[in-house]
């Protein structure tokens, strides 16, 4: 009942404002943050066990924190429903989409590129291309796109997230991806 409520309240069209489990605040991204406590106390603990046992377990620590906090950060700016929502309204003007093609061809290809971006933040779309290969035919449902047509729209959604914002004079940034 409460998140009915929630759902009513704090967004549109009754879409889910992905709140954080403990804490209930919008906009949690547990994936993005657990990848980067992943990789961040790994890596910690790599560096400080120069430095012996207790070195490696501050290592651990340390890095789980930092990883953790870069992982929801590239996490929280990507917004699913935002880029559903973009490239529903854009995937007619782009070159690869078949004509009188529905978006729901399109839309699995889309949603494992931003996903993949998000789940793969520090990686080379070429360095991922097989684990997206993978990831889209097991998300594609009853969609019968095959890969090679879909890959185009996969590398499109993945290089959404690589524009660098726009610098105005006044040395504000503004992101180039609109919603």
């Amino acid at each position: 009942m409460k998140d009915q409520t929630y759902r009513q309240k704090d967004t549109k069209d009754g879409a889910s404002p992905n709140r954080d489990p403990i804490t209930g605040a919008p906009g949690a991204h547990p994936v993005g943050a657990g990848v980067g406590t992943t990789g961040g106390a790994v890596a910690g603990a790599a560096i400080g066990a120069v430095a012996g046992p207790i070195g490696a377990a501050v290592g651990l620590v340390a890095g789980g924190i930092i990883g953790g906090l870069t992982g929801k950060g590239v996490a929280e700016q990507i917004n699913p429903t935002a880029e559903d929502a973009y490239w529903r309204a854009n995937f007619q003007n782009q070159k690869y989409v078949e004509k009188n093609a529905a978006y729901t061809t399109y839309q699995p290809a889309y949603r494992t590129g931003y996903e993949g971006r998000r789940q793969y933040p520090d990686k080379k779309y070429e360095d991922v291309a097989a684990e997206l290969q993978s990831n889209y035919e097991k998300s594609k449902g009853s969609e019968t796109l095959s890969w090679d047509k879909a890959q185009p729209a996969t590398r499109a959604a993945w290089h959404r997230f690589d524009q660098p914002p726009t610098r105005h004079e006044d040395g504000s940034k503004e992101s180039n991806r609109k919603y």
